[in-house]
């Protein structure tokens, strides 16, 4: 078997012994846990005890691995909060660890782990090229990666935790009700440690953006102005300077292969009823790149410390939601057993998964689903790139049977194949896609049509830090040219995007069409949370609804070559008895028997009696 990382030397190794989750609580339904002992030679402790009232060792377990010991545990209902030490003996000498069990945090699981629902509107920042609130903290000495530089986009660029706690007075101006982090966790790597994909420690979040106290900071002032936090879940990989990668716990603690193999990306392979066992293999257990290893979930250690983070970080910090990474390429009979630990433990608890797939069937595999297959996801939702993939040829190419925006309406027909398509994210771009503007070729119509779509379609719209004043970028050559800095985010910007008098004209024409559609958003019962009916598009006219008892919201895009007439008695179905409609963006009212929508347009009604 070949490993493609080197084992930790002793030498130098610290006399110190960490442990895995580092404290728990009571009261907790998952109370049976396995903990992770790491420190030099601890395998060949003995003794082990933990003397505390309410806390039972079962178990030791020594695995190959020489630093590490696993002590499978049961708290009891009856345990109390307190301070709990874990004692052995070492090479003749008495050895102890602290372990604390905490009282849970207020509310139990109601007053955070509230939940993302199609009321929300996230907001998804890298933190590191968001805003830069605090610089003490843009190199820290210890860390392999040193680099500064705002000229690279492969250098880290000092934003913070900080600087998105500065802005959120500006994202509720927008509407905001959710914040999307990209990863938060250490990521020692020796480069390319800005996106924070390859976690080094799990339980330590990246001194470099503000660790741990500026994430409860940013956490509690976010549920003060009543905006939730999502934290963005890696289950598959880590770094290759994690240190169970360093110093492997045990051989198959990783997805080991007779030489390196990276995974095909094929996802079909995981239900192609015609498919072979190797190529559903490569696709789950092949690495998603050679500086992440790839971890194997069916080691029952590797489950344990997995889920075990998950509901740790959920209360520990008092998140609302999962966006879980790369959600394909993970064994997904551990991500159920994952999501159901989570959702046990907080029944609010929102998870939407990364599913980068190209066909909704393909993607409905992942998630909630109307299918009669042997296998049955519990994953709530999606990252939706069926209708991302839409949106994009509605604006970008002409009218067809199945072009244009054709294809945006046919993807919506196929939602009766999700238990409940109004739980998976709609977006236009994100950390790794080129920026919608770009792709629009900066044409305001075809962006303003884009945006009207993703503040009013079903589902949880999501928006791309910058998007709201046009930022631009191609992932060509390089993914960082969608990754720059948000202007006004650093002390000595040229300009202050953040502030009006900062932005052109049309920088601000698009932020207060994101911020208009966004506040209307909060109050629209329609559109947070009822129903929605399309008609058949004609030569690129395309009308839908979103309505409940109370309200009733029209969308008009005509992304033909000609002026589209739209006439009320044509969609009688959901215009019957009312006689005004009303410009949600402009306030104007006109009547509804008859109006003029010129090529690339779009507007949002509301309709009146």
């Amino acid at each position: 078997m070949v490993f493609v990382f080197a084992v930790i030397s002793l030498q130098g190794f610290s006399q110190s012994y960490d442990c895995y989750p580092t404290n728990w609580w009571t009261d907790m339904k998952y109370s049976a846990l396995q903990l992770m002992i790491h420190g030099k030679n601890v395998g060949a402790g003995n003794g082990f005890s933990i003397k505390y009232p309410g806390i039972e060792l079962k178990k030791v377990i020594r695995p190959e691995g020489k630093n590490y010991v696993f002590l499978d545990i049961e708290i009891r209902k009856n345990a109390k909060p307190g301070a709990a030490q874990i004692a052995f003996t070492l090479d003749g000498r008495k050895k102890s660890i602290p372990f604390e069990l905490k009282p849970r945090r207020q509310g139990n699981g109601t007053a955070y782990a509230q939940g993302v629902t199609s009321e929300d509107f996230i907001y998804l920042i890298m933190p590191d090229r968001f805003s830069n609130g605090d610089l003490s903290n843009d190199r820290v000495a210890w860390m392999r990666d040193q680099s500064l530089n705002r000229d690279s986009v492969f250098d880290r660029h000092g934003g913070d935790l900080k600087g998105v706690q500065n802005h959120l007075d500006y994202l509720s101006a927008l509407g905001v009700t959710a914040i999307w982090l990209n990863p938060v966790i250490e990521n020692d790597m020796p480069n390319r440690t800005e996106h924070g994909y390859a976690f080094t420690n799990h339980y330590k979040i990246e001194p470099r953006i503000g660790g741990e106290a500026a994430y409860y900071s940013l956490i509690d002032a976010a549920h003060r102005k009543g905006i939730k936090i999502i934290q963005d879940a890696v289950y598959n990989h880590v770094g290759s300077y994690h240190f169970t990668v360093l110093d492997p716990p045990m051989k198959d603690w990783l997805h080991q292969w007779d030489k390196y193999t990276n995974t095909t990306y094929k996802e079909q392979t995981i239900f192609d009823p015609y498919g072979t066992k190797i190529d559903r293999d490569k696709m789950q257990d092949g690495w998603f790149v050679p500086s992440m290893p790839d971890l194997n979930q069916n080691n029952p250690f590797v489950e344990k410390f997995l889920i075990q983070h998950a509901i740790w970080t959920v209360e520990q910090f008092g998140i609302d939601g999962w966006r879980i990474d790369t959600y394909a390429y993970n064994d997904l009979e551990f991500m159920n057993r994952c999501n159901k630990a989570l959702t046990d433990e907080f029944p609010q608890l929102t998870m939407f998964g990364e599913t980068w797939v190209h066909g909704v069937v393909n993607q409905s595999y992942f998630v909630e689903n109307n299918y009669d297959i042997p296998f049955k996801s519990n994953l709530q939702g999606v990252t939706d790139f069926q209708t991302l993939w839409g949106i994009t040829d509605a604006m970008t190419k002409d009218f067809g049977w199945t072009d244009g925006v054709n294809r945006l309406y046919n993807t919506l027909t196929n939602d009766f194949v999700y238990k409940d398509p109004m739980r998976n994210v709609i977006f236009l771009d994100n950390h790794d896609l080129s920026r919608f503007y770009s792709i629009v070729g900066k044409d305001f119509k075809k962006y303003k049509a884009a945006l009207i779509w993703l503040m009013s379609c079903r589902g949880i719209p999501q928006l791309y830090y910058g998007a709201e004043i046009g930022m631009e970028g191609f992932t060509s050559p390089v993914d960082g040219y969608v990754r720059q800095d948000f202007p006004g985010g650093w002390p000595g910007d040229a300009a202050n995007k953040f502030e009006a008098s900062g932005r052109n004209d049309e920088e601000n024409r698009i932020w207060n069409l994101v911020s208009t559609l966004g506040q209307f958003r909060k109050t629209s019962t329609a559109i947070k949370s009822g129903k929605m009916q399309h008609y058949t598009p004609v030569n690129g006219e395309y009308v839908y609804f979103r309505y409940d008892d109370a309200q009733t919201i029209m969308v008009i895009m005509n992304t033909g070559k000609e002026s589209f007439r739209f006439k009320g008695e044509n969609f009688s179905e959901r215009t019957a008895g009312f006689t005004q409609m009303q410009n949600i963006l402009t306030g104007e009212t006109v009547s509804i028997a008859d109006y003029v929508l010129y090529p690339g347009d779009a507007e949002i009604w509301e309709l009146k009696r």
